[in-house]
């Protein structure tokens, strides 16, 4: 693994999760491949998923996180998810919330387990039978272990495609007289018998009991990992029955998924029940049912199947969902980030090119190369070796892809608006700033100041705001909006009025303070007076300014912006989000409250002023 490859995330470590029906197992991922303080909890001891998160991160509690996702062993559709095999129901973005963070993944155990096949390393995995994996091939991989997990990952051009799959409740289907007799005595308790049934922890103790009534056996009760140990250390004959019967059935579940698939690279099983077989799993009777497929056994023969035995694999593949979210979610242009890293190893000519290309894009791709050289102050042979550099023929391919990779791309940098762009330019640099910043602002957004600045702003006596300039018409929208919800309000925009007004507050009362600096000595005297006369404070401002240390709540908005040039426009307009967020926040606040019996009588009211303020 090269430098780069384990150089710490710029935004901190990474929470990892992969959480079964009995086992969680927990990670920080520090760096590309690298996992740190990796654990195993009990689900059982925990009442559910926040509880379970907040014991692992207890010991953090000095790390900043940010980022975070979770392989389940259920199927997740939508923000509402209810375990299959656990008796826990949570909301994805309730938990994001609640944990302070800005991303939050929940992805199938198997379609994780599925992403890291890919980064799996010869000595992580043994293969059993023959068979060559076919490259760039559809690969397999299913798991018993308190279900039974199926999923594959899929090859294109630019990486992997996972399949979000249930196929583990396929029915199931017997391949012998004795498996039929297995199937009859599951047939008692359920109507519907799938492979999930048989083929896992739970089901092999169902194999187990069959098997005991069949042969006439009264057998001690066994879970799994006990019938394991039983055949496998003891030589137990009904036990070692059983592991036959349960390989077989996994090679025939195995086989169905690699014909259904075409997955000519491979089968891969992981899960945590066949790795605890060891060596015996490769005499077992899976193989050799594998391939028993009549017309199709030559096809089965050329699949190599494999067990997975590196601890921990899904984290891989999380990880890597997650790096892929992430990127996605920055809004960067692939080939804007391969220009500015390929920045330094071109010429100084060359390099005022790419200069040019990242601060003008639209530019570059609407001017003739004469004029590009013109502005760049290169030869126009400059700006073909720019482009042969970047691995394109010319101007003309080069002109192609950039396009192709702007639409619908938003850059992460802002670009500063110069006197000498056209009207074509300037608009599109203020519109894709904008959207740019509000993208990464709602991915750095403290949910927990704003749910601090919510409940003070619902229970205030009075909200004062505080504001000059450029951010007074926020200060005016923010009375306009609170006071339809019945809030005594009032906005002061004179320096020469902020002292007087605090000083006139009482406890209880709470003091909204916006400033794009937070460095108004009137303002901050003002903040000081309020605390004094024991009013709460939130600050509307930047991260680091002085008002952002005075207040009780800090609501940030940085961004950068040349603002001795121009209007703080995007700071505007964040702020004005803020307000509508505070605003929409309050309202829900309010029906919750009213919702429970404590203010039944005006629920239709506040209802009433919801839907009319989403609607305008």
């Amino acid at each position: 693994m090269n430098a780069s490859a384990t150089t710490a995330f710029a935004d901190g470590p990474r929470l990892l999760a992969d959480i079964g029906a009995t086992h969680a197992r927990f990670a920080l991922q520090t760096a590309p491949g690298k996992f740190e303080d990796v654990r195993v909890l009990k689900c059982d001891d925990f009442d559910g998923i926040v509880s379970l998160l907040k014991h692992y991160l207890a010991g953090h509690r000095d790390q900043k996180l940010h980022h975070a996702a979770l392989a389940l062993a259920n199927p997740i559709q939508g923000d509402e998810v209810r375990m299959t095999n656990r008796a826990w129901a949570f909301s994805t973005d309730a938990v994001r919330r609640e944990l302070g963070l800005h991303t939050l993944l929940i992805v199938n155990d198997f379609t994780a387990l599925a992403m890291a096949l890919p980064l799996l390393k010869p000595e992580d995995v043994v293969q059993v039978g023959a068979g060559a994996p076919q490259p760039q091939a559809v690969i397999g991989v299913l798991g018993p272990g308190t279900g039974l997990g199926v999923s594959g990952v899929i090859p294109t051009a630019d990486g992997f495609v996972t399949l979000g799959s249930e196929g583990g409740h396929i029915n199931f289907g017997p391949a012998d007289e004795r498996e039929f007799a297995i199937l009859e005595y599951a047939w008692r308790q359920w109507s519907h018998v799938s492979y999930e049934r048989l083929v896992s922890g739970p089901g092999m103790e169902i194999i187990y009991r069959a098997l005991a009534e069949r042969a006439g056996q009264q057998a001690p009760e066994r879970d799994s990992p006990a019938i394991i140990q039983a055949a496998l250390q003891d030589g137990d004959a009904l036990c070692l029955e059983v592991l036959e019967c349960f390989c077989g059935m996994l090679g025939s579940a195995a086989a169905n998924v690699a014909v259904t698939l075409g997955a000519m690279g491979g089968i891969f099983i992981g899960g945590g029940i066949v790795p605890r077989m060891g060596e015996w799993f490769a005499r077992s009777p899976f193989r050799a049912r594998f391939e028993a497929k009549g017309r199709f056994s030559d096809y089965l023969a050329q699949i190599p199947t494999y067990v997975i035995t590196t601890p921990n694999p899904a984290f891989y593949g999380v990880a890597s969902i997650l790096s892929e979210h992430l990127r996605g979610r920055s809004g960067g242009n692939t080939l804007m980030e391969r220009i500015t890293q390929l920045r330094a190893e071109l010429t100084p000519a060359e390099q005022r090119v790419a200069a040019l290309v990242l601060e003008q894009p639209r530019l570059v791709l609407n001017e003739p190369i004469a004029d590009i050289a013109r502005l760049a102050d290169v030869s126009q042979p400059t700006v073909i070796r720019f482009c042969r550099s970047l691995g394109f023929q010319g101007l003309a391919d080069f002109k192609l892809k950039f396009a192709s990779s702007l639409t619908g791309a938003i850059p992460v940098r802002h670009s500063q608006v110069r006197v000498s762009d056209s009207t074509h330019d300037l608009s599109a640099k203020v519109i894709d700033n904008t959207v740019s910043a509000i993208l990464q602002f709602r991915d750095q957004l403290d949910v927990r100041a704003l749910d601090q600045a919510i409940h003070l702003i619902t229970h205030a006596r009075r909200v004062e705001f505080y504001a000059m300039g450029n951010s007074r018409v926020v200060a005016l929208d923010g009375q306009h909006k609170f006071f339809r919800f019945r809030i005594p309000t009032s906005s002061y925009g004179d320096s020469h009025l902020f002292a007087l007004a605090a000083e006139l507050l009482k406890p209880g009362d709470v003091v909204i303070a916006i400033s794009n600096s937070g460095r108004l000595p009137e303002l901050l005297e003002a903040v000081d007076a309020a605390r004094a006369a024991g009013a709460d404070v939130i600050a509307i401002t930047s991260s680091h300014s002085p008002l952002a240390k005075k207040a009780n709540v800090v609501l940030t908005v940085d961004h950068a912006e040349d603002s001795t040039s121009f209007l703080s426009m995007i700071s505007r307009i964040l702020q004005l989000l803020l307000i509508d967020i505070l605003a929409v926040g309050i309202s829900v606040e309010s029906l919750n409250e009213q919702r429970s019996g404590a203010q039944a009588a005006d629920g239709d009211d506040s209802r009433r002023m919801l839907i009319s303020h989403l609607d305008s």
